[in-house]
């Protein structure tokens, strides 16, 4: 008899409601109900799709999900909320758990609901699966491998650089992730590979 499958769910590969992207996408502007609708897809396929609803004008803010699971209509309920801004410019957006009642960032859709990481038993993080080679590898040439995501990061349409003209954390934390990915020799890798 063969063995069970085992591999677990991992959060990087399902879909995911972020308060970063609803920030960007203007759904969270103050004091107004908007809707439209979310599409998810890999490699040019859809592979998800639902409507949403943002009412931020309501004394309990809220986001209204209204998609199918299974060809079976699901329609509720994620409760927003807020805290002043440490810069004092706006609210930092947090998502209400509908089960958990914990407040996140991010929702993931595992067994058709969006609900926070600890709702959900067994899942993983891909980077939680690799092996202790892989996870050394990484560590030592993971910035060669992602040279090309640094610099899409860096050219990105509303990225900041500078702040009140000294570079930003984030910005002197890519340039020095590029810098590293350059300083590695190819036959460098293939050592550790062979290894």
């Amino acid at each position: 008899m063969p063995k069970p499958y085992t591999s677990p769910v991992l959060f990087d590969e399902v879909l995911q409601l972020s308060i970063t992207k609803l920030k960007e996408w203007q759904y969270l502007n103050p004091e107004q109900i908007i809707s439209g609708t979310l599409t998810w897809s890999s490699n040019g396929n859809q592979t998800g799709s639902i409507s949403i609803k943002v009412n931020t004008q309501n004394e309990y803010p809220y986001i209204e999900l209204d998609y199918k699971y299974n060809d079976k209509p699901r329609n509720y309920k994620v409760y927003l909320t807020s805290t002043p801004s440490n810069l004092n410019k706006g609210k930092i957006w947090y998502f209400l758990c509908p089960q958990t009642n914990k407040r996140c960032r991010k929702l993931y859709s595992i067994g058709g609901y969006f609900l926070h990481r600890e709702a959900f038993k067994g899942c993983m993080y891909d980077c939680q699966t690799k092996s202790k080679k892989s996870r050394q590898l990484d560590k030592t040439f993971g910035a060669y491998f992602k040279v090309d995501d640094l610099y899409s990061q860096l050219y990105k349409k509303h990225f900041k650089k500078f702040y009140a003209g000294k570079p930003t954390k984030k910005y002197l934390r890519i340039m020095e992730q590029i810098q590293k990915a350059e300083s590695i020799q190819h036959h460098e890798i293939e050592r550790a590979l062979l290894r």
